[in-house]
């Protein structure tokens, strides 16, 4: 949607995109380990353990292992669907190449083959695996009081995947990483002791050397879904309010939800949400007004396939 004026318009178009994720750098305050700075999202340095083809074979070989253990309900489900409309349509937003471009995510050579299912459980949590394998538990889906909010978890375990964090967090525990190139790659190869590790990496909830590490994941997480679930068209402000209900729920007043258990809620988060609320609707605004160009297709693949 570029202006036939060229690129000065599309720079008006792109400040807010760009202002956000320089404040992002900012409000977080830590820099990550290895890699060629600029290579992961906001351009921060950014390490990998998988390839491409690793990380698809690897979310299909998990998935698969936790939809066989659990209670999955049928595709005519009226949750299932519910989670998929809202699902498909973040899927789109994953599309939009001067999003993609503004947060710098790696596309070259991926496959996402997004996946979208319900587990009957009165867990208050939802995981994404790498390659955009989706599974919100029945808890959750009571829990939250409208699409707009169910859009702000699926945004946050999404961005999870597009940002490859659990390949991230491989790189960075060396034990995992050696096992999985011992059994050749495959994940049922593995020994069970470190088979468990591996799914734990592997889900976007995993907590990786201590808790400062961690939540810069789950920041960046809260960023880019917030950017996603606004260009999927949902209000970005039920964010604010979803993770407040989530804040009152650590309080002790209620059960404890999972989703907390490796999701930091606290006053910072709701402080850094306020910041990027705004800009991403204007982000939003300057996008449907045709103020930022798309650049050139990715030699990735980006795919959406339902269960």
């Amino acid at each position: 949607m570029a202006k036939s004026n060229g690129p000065p318009d599309r720079l008006r178009g792109v400040v807010t995109l760009a202002l956000a994720w320089w404040l992002f750098q900012a409000s977080v305050g830590c820099t990550l380990r290895g890699g060629p700075e600029g290579e992961g999202p906001g351009h921060r340095p950014q390490m990998l353990a998988l390839t491409p083809e690793q990380e698809l074979e690897l979310g299909r070989e998990a998935y698969q292992e936790i939809l066989a253990q659990a209670d999955v309900l049928p595709p005519d489900h009226p949750a299932v669907d519910r989670v998929r409309q809202v699902g498909d349509r973040l899927v789109a937003a994953t599309r939009i190449r001067p999003l993609l471009q503004e947060i710098n995510l790696r596309e070259e050579g991926y496959r996402f083959e997004w996946e979208f299912n319900v587990i009957d459980s009165d867990r208050i949590n939802a995981l994404c695996l790498p390659a955009g394998k989706v599974a919100v538990f029945t808890g959750l889906l009571a829990f939250v009081r409208s699409d707009d909010e169910l859009a702000t978890v699926l945004g946050h375990e999404m961005a999870h995947a597009v940002a490859h964090h659990a390949s991230e967090r491989l790189a960075l525990n060396p034990a995992a990483a050696e096992a999985l190139r011992a059994a050749g790659g495959r994940l049922s190869d593995v020994d069970e002791p470190h088979r468990r590790s591996l799914l734990g990496l592997l889900d976007a909830g995993a907590a990786l050397e201590g808790l400062s590490y961690n939540r810069f994941q789950e920041s960046e997480a809260d960023h880019i879904g917030v950017f996603l679930m606004t260009f999927a068209g949902y209000d970005p402000e039920a964010a604010l309010d979803f993770w407040e209900r989530m804040r009152e729920a650590s309080s002790g007043s209620i059960r404890l939800p999972e989703i907390l258990s490796n999701h930091p809620t606290d006053a910072r988060r709701l402080a850094q949400l306020r910041v990027w609320v705004p800009l991403a609707e204007g982000g939003k605004r300057a996008y449907d007004r045709g103020e930022v160009a798309p650049g050139p297709p990715a030699k990735g693949i980006l795919e959406s396939r339902r269960r």
